[in-house]
Formats: structure tokens, C-alpha cells, sequence
């Protein structure tokens, strides 16, 4: 399915998807560095325990240079047609991050509260920023990780909680979570709570959703948290975006769920 094709089903997404452009076209034009790619056998014993990369190997992200990013992006996004609230919000987030740009990673990194006004709109710059910054990280991580070495819940780049699942048509009995943040997707257990240590044996119970055949809401009765997950392969660009699935969110939180991974759509 397009992306028109979606937005002409679900018309209430059509603003968020139409910043989401704006956004993605801001940073795709974007003059980039990009993260360092470390000499992964140093990594080798940390990976087996379970620590990330950015955790493990902090020196791989340079702070003030993610805050240019973010503040570029931001200044990007000031010169096109958005919501004043946002147009004037990413203009005080640009003087917040001049005079203080290492701060800016420490936060995302969960090492202290924000000192940032507008959070929810500088958690989203700011991701979107290091999803491109540590792009060909990722991808010659993946080249080298042993993805069955990994059956942690939460990403092994950037240590987030995972924002969806998927389920391919070619292994029915493999799932891959996604990082909403850096985008990461690794393989987890079939059946088992993605967020807690409870019911790992035991399939979760699942929302289907009238007329979305390719989605639906799992879920876990022990700590309430769920999972949007995508059921197919060949649409993940679309799929597997988050926002193009903010309903879903909305349907489990109205049933008393809970969104235990950050989402950078709380703008």
C-alpha cells in the first residue's frame, strides 16, 4: 500500500505525516558528520552481556556535534510552513542548545532531566538527527553483530525499548523488535513479553483491528504493556514508521495499555 493510499484510510494521521515529510526533508539536506564506527572486537565481551553501543561505547557519539545537528534541523524547520507553536518552540530550542549543546545527549541517553523547554519537539529533532548521524554505524553493525547473540528487550545500539514488532511471512516463528528511536531492528523471542520478565513462556494476548489486517496490538497482562506489531514484510518503510500506527496507540491507552518505549510523537 502507498502512503497516499494509507493517509486517504486514516485522514487524522495526514498532519503528523506531513510534518514527518518536512522534518525528513529538513535532514536530508543537511550538511552531516557522521558517529565514528568503533573497532568492533573491543566490543565483543560487552555485546554478549547484554550492554549497547552507545552504552559500552560512548566515545563513538560526539555531543556537541549532535546538538549542531539538532540545531540545524531545528533552523531548517523555521523556514518552513509549520505550526507557529512549533515554528517558535524550535527557535527558543536553538538558543537552549547553543548555550548548553553537551547537555543534549546526556538527556537522550537517560542521564539526567531535560533542561530543554519543548521536550516532546526536541526528543523528535533530536532522534530523527541521530537515526542519519549514526546511519553507516548501524549498518556495519549489522554486518557484524551475531543476531542470535542478542535476545535482549531493548536495542542494542541505543538501549531504548522497542516502539513495534513484526512478524515475516518467510519465518512466522522469527520476530524482529523496532527501536522508534535510532530505527534499530533486532530478532527477540516468538512468544514473551517484550517489556518484562514475566509470561517469557507464554504467547500474548493480541487486539485485532477491524479493517488494519496487517497490524494489530499485543499486549501482556502482567505489566500492561504493549506492542504494536506489523504482520508481512515488504512495507516496513511504512509500516514500521510509528507514526503511520498513532491510532493503534490511542486504541490500547484508551483499553488502559500502556507505551512503555519512547515515542518521539509526543510532540
Amino acid at each position: 500500500m502507498s502512503m497516499e493510499a494509507w493517509l486517504s484510510k486514516h485522514p487524522y494521521l495526514r498532519p503528523v505525516a506531513e510534518f514527518h515529510a518536512k522534518v525528513s526533508d529538513s535532514i536530508a539536506n543537511a550538511r552531516l558528520t557522521y558517529a565514528h564506527i568503533p573497532n568492533w572486537p573491543e566490543y565483543v565481551d560487552d555485546y554478549k552481556r547484554g550492554i549497547p553501543v552507545l552504552e559500552s561505547l560512548r566515545e563513538v557519539i560526539d555531543c556537541e556535534e549532535v546538538a549542531r545537528i539538532a540545531s540545524v534541523l531545528l533552523h531548517s524547520l523555521t523556514c518552513v510552513s509549520i505550526p507557529d507553536r512549533i515554528k517558535q518552540g524550535g527557535i527558543q530550542l536553538q538558543a537552549e542548545l547553543h548555550a548548553k549543546p553537551r547537555q543534549l545527549a546526556g538527556w537522550l541517553f537517560g542521564d539526567g532531566d531535560c533542561a530543554f523547554s519543548h521536550p516532546g519537539l526536541l526528543r523528535h529533532v533530536s532522534w530523527t538527527a541521530l537515526a542519519r548521524y549514526l546511519g553507516p554505524l548501524i549498518a556495519a553493525f549489522e554486518g557484524w553483530r551475531d543476531e542470535e547473540s542478542w535476545m535482549q528487550c531493548y536495542c542494542p545500539i541505543c538501549g531504548s525499548g522497542p516502539s513495534m514488532g513484526q512478524l515475516a511471512d518467510a519465518d512466522p516463528r522469527r520476530r524482529l523488535l523496532v527501536c522508534g528511536c535510532c530505527r534499530t531492528r533486532w530478532q527477540f523471542r516468538r512468544i514473551g513479553c517484550p517489556f518484562c520478565e514475566d509470561d517469557n513462556d507464554q504467547q500474548l494476548p493480541s487486539l485485532s483491528i477491524e479493517g488494519e489486517k496487517q497490524l494489530r496490538i499485543d499486549f501482556c497482562h502482567s505489566c500492561s504493556g504493549y506492542l504494536k506489531t506489523y504482520i508481512g514484510e515488504g512495507q516496513e518503510s511504512l509500516m514500521l514508521a510509528d507514526w503511520s500506527s498513532l491510532h493503534l496507540d490511542f486504541l490500547a491507552q484508551d483499553r488502559g495499555l500502556k507505551r512503555l518505549a519512547t515515542s518521539v510523537y509526543e510532540l
